[in-house]
């Protein structure tokens, strides 16, 4: 079966395919369709008066890409750059954007019954960004909306910073 076959058929039974990677102890799972390429950390070029978890920008095949450390950004763990520190390429419409994660797992197909409403923690934490939980096997990852997310007000800087270069 082609791809685009295997893509159709989950389409059919209503799945959805997720990437899911970890950043620190969690599991966090966004829509594999606004994945462009997975790679490995690149040095950075920093770009003063940003926040700490814009880790800056890098040129990749002459876009300028702005890198977003979600270990920073969701404050899980200490952001250590090793070999096992990968780079998401994302394409979310008209910008590609980077961001750093400490590893990428699978590959998983949910139905949206799967995913399960995230439950309201009032003001001590920003929910608008997730779309749910779901558990994958024996674990359980939360689900992102990324695109939301990287397009929100507070990361409006990544459109400044693109547009700086």
């Amino acid at each position: 079966m082609s791809e685009a076959a295997a893509e159709h058929a989950l389409a059919i039974a209503g799945h959805q395919e997720f990437l899911t990677f970890t950043l620190g102890e969690e599991e966090y799972a966004i829509d594999i369709l606004k994945v462009q390429e997975i790679r490995g950390y690149d040095a950075v070029t920093r770009i003063a008066n940003t926040p700490s978890y814009i880790k800056g920008v890098i040129n990749m095949r002459g876009v300028i890409v702005p890198v977003v450390d979600m270990r920073l950004k969701f404050n899980v763990g200490e952001a250590v750059y090793d070999q096992f520190t990968v780079m998401i390429i994302l394409n979310l419409g008209e910008r590609v954007v980077g961001m750093v994660v400490d590893s990428v797992s699978d590959v998983v197909a949910l139905s949206p019954d799967e995913i399960r409403t995230a439950p309201e923690f009032g003001a001590a934490m920003d929910t608008q960004y997730i779309q749910g939980l779901a558990s994958i096997e024996d674990r359980m990852a939360i689900v992102v909306d990324i695109e939301k997310l990287m397009t929100s007000n507070e990361m409006g800087l990544i459109d400044a910073v693109a547009l700086a270069h």
